[in-house]
Order: structure tokens, then C-alpha cells, then sequence
């Protein structure tokens, strides 16, 4: 792999010609033509880039990976409706002989609801490991094409609940391998300017596949027979199909293949990415911050994977991600999507299907919104004002909806019911503009390299387990105490404002290694967004000075120079070691 080795103070600059220099491992170029010429004298003056510079496959990239999260939607959107289908109840219910009523226990609709959870609780630790050897694009394509599995067991299910049950499992170990996959190929691959917007791009096609599945439900659910719920069910294969197929013909995140020796490859990806030539300096300042890290994971021997727990910063790190994936479940989200028909049925509304499609709507609306807002209020705030607001939401949830509605006769309390909607709409405001989408963005940002795959792994695992226990103990908790269940979400609500006050980064426009290297320096995250990398910047290259942060055996802290992590390792300048003398005191704390 290719080091580039920065420009003394001491050369002469030297004229630019039109016949380039081939570099090390760079396929020789061909003099230019006079209009080449200037285009890339223009491309090289440039030195920030902004969202007009993207270019369209960046866009097409985090929109067909999005799939992913629009699959997910999908199935949780279409769930809440089948529960209340007359002939799906008829099927997979209890019914009473000699009235004909059919209904679900609360184990049984629990475990139909919950088991696709536990299914991606477990797709979300396995697809670690295979991202890891074959890649993020080939993984994604694989557990696409392993969810049509799950659909095929649910459309071919008659009348045992147990197998339709199973089919979600199984289709939820292919949603949980792509709810790891995508954010890291999306995290690693887009430009640091979209990064954010694009990540969280996966939480808005999650909301667009509820919003459909909401929408293909009321369409259908008057159609007599199974086909009421087979056809929004077997629609689902539809959108594996297109994901499968579709992630093949985009590039392999360059960060992936730059740390697997296809320098080449990565260089290309990203000058297509960019919308730049692949030797452009700001592809090489990223080349060289990918290899600086590098290097520096690989001293000090092998490091394997229970580092995450025993790294410099990396405990703080992993227990951080899953308490955020955890606690966008624990925001009270799925609350109404899983059983949003059911909640409003009971406030005396005539269709609670039409309910559930104006809370989609306001969902997706919501997300759009969010991904402005990340790019221009930052993940602190953002985080944080929503985390107030959907307290607020739920507190006057919980109270109306317990003390102001009559439960035995809810259209006797019009005022109350219409109250629930309109804080469940506000609510899914606060939420789908900021917990919704920034936490995917967040943990796709927090991690080294060497441990992303991991430790998004077990993040992710988190929000997959604590969406099982909402989806299972709903039921059981709302037929003890009803709509004071709000309360225990708006605690969670209280609890993640100070979260995020006190533990989060602001990582907004930063790389993916300057983050790594905030959190390893125990920069404080309340004033984290007036760091300025600026002195740690070395002579000439403008990168920020990793040179210092070599692990050492066991990985327990990093060393202060690379000879004393380990006698082989490659060699850096000189003047780089200082230029970072200042930043020394910083690097000892870690």
C-alpha cells in the first residue's frame, strides 16, 4: 500500500507541467491537452468540498443501500395491520366457537411481534464477521437475497401462527445483517460532507416502507380472504429482489479495500465519490489518514476482537453506541408502529387504519426535515432537543390517555382521543427528525476501523433486543396499567438528554479518523464542537498527527512514539514527531 510522504518546508517548490509524474503504485498519465489542462489546474485549487460537488452516484449509492432500512419499515409497518385483519385473525387467533370472535393473546401476538426482533438481535452479532471477510457490498447482496426466506415461510402459511412466526424470524435475521452492514458501507464510502445525511438516509427509507406498508394495508384489508394480508406480505420479496440485485453494480467501500491492499481500487471509488481525480490532494490527505491509522493499529502485534472492551477509549466507546442504538427503541418509537391500530381503535376513531397513515406521513415529512437538521444544527442539539420533546410528547400522552379517556366508551371522550393523536403526531415529529435517523449516523462514526464492523455489530444488536421486549411485553404491561406506559418512555426520554449531553461528540463534518482520534485524546464532549484539530496538525499536509497513537501489545493504551509499541513498523518523518510535541500531554492521558 502507497505512503505519501509530505513536502518539506526546505524543497524548492517546483513548477507544475502539464505531463505528470507517475507516483508509486499510480498508472502512468498521458500529457494533457490544453482544456484537460486547466480543468485539472481548477480541480486541484480545490481544497473544502460541499454538497453541490457531490456527485450522483453518491446519492445513488446511500439510496439503493437505504433499501435496507426500507425493507425493515416494511415488515414493521405491515404487522400492525395484519393483527387486526379479520381473515389473518381467523387463521392465526384463538376464536371462540360459538361467537366467532377472534383474538390474540398477548403471548401469542407477542411472540409473532417479538420474534422477528430476536431474529435480528442474532442477524445483527453474525453479520460482523462477514462483512469483515467478503465485504460490505457482497454482504449486503447475500442477506438481501436471505430475507426472501423469511417471505416465502409467512405467504406459505395456512393456519399454524407457529410457522408464519418463524418466517419472521427468519426474515428478521436478514433485516438485523443489513441494519450492520448498510450504515458501515454507508459510513465508510460517501464523502464526509454527505456522511450524515446519507446515513441517516437509512432511517427515512425505514419510515417510507412504514408509510407504504400502512398504505397497501388499508387498500387491502376489506378484500375478503387471505390475499388481505398475503399481498402486502409477498411485496416484500419485491424489495429484497431490488436490493440483491441492485448493490452489485456499486463500488466496494474504498475504506474496506484500501486496508485489504486495493489501493487502486480505493482511490478510484473515491475519486468517483468526490467527483475528483484519484491522485487529487484531498483523495491523498484521506489515503494518508486511512494509512496513518493503519499503521498504528498494526504494531504491537495481533489484536483481536475482545478489544473493544480492552482498547484505548474503546470500552467508553462500545457501551456508548448500545446505549444509543437501545435508546432509540427506549424513545417509545415502536410503540405506535407495532401497535398503533390497535392504540387508536381504543380512542373510538372509525378506521385506525387512516390513523396510522397520517402518522406515517407525519414520519416520513418529519425525517426529511431531520436530514436538514443534521446538516445544519449538529448531533448535540439535535439529539438533545428531541429527546425534550418527545418527553413532553409522552408525559401528556400517558396522562390523557389514562385519566381524561373513557377506556370502556372512547367515543364518549372525543376531546381525549383527538388529543392522543395530536401529541402521537408531534411526538413522531420530534422522533423521526432526530432520534430516528442521527443515531444510525452516529455509531456508523464512532469506531476505529479495525473494530467497526464489531462494535456496530453489538450496537445494533441492542436496539434489535430492546425492540423485542416493546414488541412482546406491550401487550402485558398496557392490560395492567394502559396508557401510563407512556411514563416509562418519558422517563428514557429524561435519561438520554443528559446521555448525550454529557457522552456524545459532536463528530458533524469531521473524517471518520479525526473522530477516532477526539475520543481517543478524552476530548470533552460539551465543548466538542469548537475542537479545533488545527494543533494537531503537522507541517505542510494538513492532516491531523496521528504519528503518536501506536498501540502497544494487549492494545491496553497507546505508546508515545511507534519504536516503543514495536521495533518494526514504518517509518514516519521526523519533523511530524515535532510538530505534535504539544499535543504530547493529550496523548499520555489516553
Amino acid at each position: 500500500m502507497g505512503f505519501f510522504n509530505r513536502s518539506r518546508a526546505s524543497e524548492p517548490e517546483k513548477e507544475e507541467s502539464t505531463t505528470t509524474t507517475p507516483k508509486e503504485g499510480m498508472t502512468p498519465q498521458h500529457p494533457l491537452s490544453p482544456a484537460a489542462s486547466l480543468a485539472r489546474e481548477a480541480d486541484s485549487e480545490k481544497t473544502e468540498l460541499s454538497f453541490k460537488d457531490a456527485p450522483l452516484l453518491a446519492y445513488i449509492l446511500g439510496a439503493v443501500a437505504s433499501m435496507g432500512g426500507f425493507m425493515f419499515g416494511y415488515q414493521t409497518g405491515q404487522i400492525s395491520g395484519f393483527l387486526a385483519m379479520t381473515d389473518f385473525k381467523r387463521r392465526f387467533a384463538q376464536c371462540n366457537v360459538q361467537t366467532g370472535q377472534c383474538t390474540f393473546t398477548a403471548a401469542r401476538q407477542g411472540t409473532i411481534v417479538g420474534l422477528f426482533s430476536i431474529g435480528t438481535l442474532i442477524g445483527s452479532l453474525i453479520a460482523a464477521p462477514i462483512a469483515d471477510r467478503v465485504g460490505r457490498r457482497l454482504t449486503i447482496s447475500f442477506w438481501a437475497f436471505f430475507f426472501m426466506i423469511g417471505t416465502i415461510l409467512e405467504i406459505s402459511s395456512e393456519y399454524h401462527w407457529v410457522q408464519f412466526a418463524m418466517g419472521r424470524f427468519v426474515g428478521g435475521l436478514g433485516i438485523g445483517a443489513l441494519s450492520v452492514a448498510v450504515p458501515m458501507y454507508q459510513s465508510e464510502s460517501t464523502p464526509k460532507m454527505l456522511r450524515g445525511v446519507i446515513v441517516s438516509s437509512y432511517q427515512l427509507f425505514v419510515t417510507l416502507g412504514i408509510w407504504l406498508a400502512y398504505v397497501i394495508n388499508y387498500g387491502t384489508e376489506t378484500l375478503q380472504g387471505s390475499q388481505s394480508w398475503r399481498i402486502t406480505n409477498g411485496l416484500s420479496f419485491l424489495w429484497a429482489l431490488l436490493l440483491g440485485v441492485s448493490i452489485l453494480g456499486l463500488p466496494e467501500s474504498p475504506r474496506y479495500a484500501y486496508r485489504k491492499g486495493r489501493e487502486q481500487e480505493a482511490r478510484k471509488t473515491m475519486g468517483r465519490l468526490y467527483k475528483l481525480r484519484p491522485d487529487h490532494p484531498i483523495i491523498n490527505g484521506e489515503i494518508k489518514e486511512i494509512q496513518d491509522k493503519l499503521d498504528a493499529e498494526q504494531v504491537g502485534g495481533d489484536h483481536p476482537w475482545y478489544e473493544i472492551f480492552t482498547g484505548p477509549r474503546m470500552l467508553y466507546r462500545t457501551i456508548l453506541g448500545m446505549v444509543l442504538q437501545a435508546g432509540q427503541q427506549l424513545t417509545g418509537a415502536n410503540y405506535f408502529f407495532y401497535y398503533g391500530t390497535t392504540v387508536f381503535s381504543a380512542t373510538g376513531l372509525s378506521n385506525s387504519y387512516i390513523t396510522q397513515i397520517i402518522l406515517g406521513s407525519v414520519n416520513v415529512g418529519a425525517t426529511v426535515f431531520g436530514l436538514w437538521l443534521i446538516e445544519n444544527c449538529g448531533r448535540r442539539k439535535a439529539l438533545m432537543g428531541g429527546a425534550a420533546w418527545m418527553f413532553m410528547c409522552f408525559m401528556v400522552f400517558a396522562f390523557v390517555g389514562h385519566f381524561k379517556l373513557n377506556h370502556e366508551n372512547p367515543a364518549a371522550t372525543p376531546q381525549a382521543g383527538a388529543v392522543l393523536v395530536v401529541f402521537s403526531c408531534l411526538f413522531i415529529v420530534a422522533f423521526a427528525s432526530t432520534w430516528g435517523p442521527l443515531v444510525w449516523a452516529i455509531v456508523g462514526e464512532l469506531y476505529p476501523a479495525r473494530y467497526r464492523a464489531t462494535c456496530m455489530g453489538l450496537a445494533t444488536s441492542s436496539n434489535w433486543l430492546f425492540n423485542f421486549l416493546i414488541g412482546f411485553f406491550t401487550e402485558f404491561i398496557t392490560g395492567d396499567i394502559d396508557y401510563l406506559y407512556g411514563l416509562v418512555f418519558a422517563g428514557c426520554c429524561f435519561a438520554l438528554f443528559f446521555i448525550v449531553y454529557f457522552f456524545v461528540i459532536e463528530s458533524k463534518d469531521r473524517s471518520l479518523e479525526e473522530i477516532d482520534t477526539m475520543y481517543v485524546l478524552h476530548v470533552n464532549p460539551i465543548g466538542s464542537a469548537k475542537w479545533d484539530s488545527s494543533q494537531l496538525m503537522r507541517d505542510g499536509d494538513g492532516l491531523v498527527n496521528t504519528d503518536n497513537l501506536y498501540l502497544e501489545p494487549g492494545a491496553h493504551r497507546f505508546a508515545k512514539d511507534e519504536h516503543s509499541a514495536h521495533e518494526m513498523v514504518p517509518t514516519h518523518d521526523e519533523d511530524a514527531h515535532a510538530s505534535s510535541s504539544n499535543a504530547n500531554a493529550d496523548i499520555e492521558k489516553a
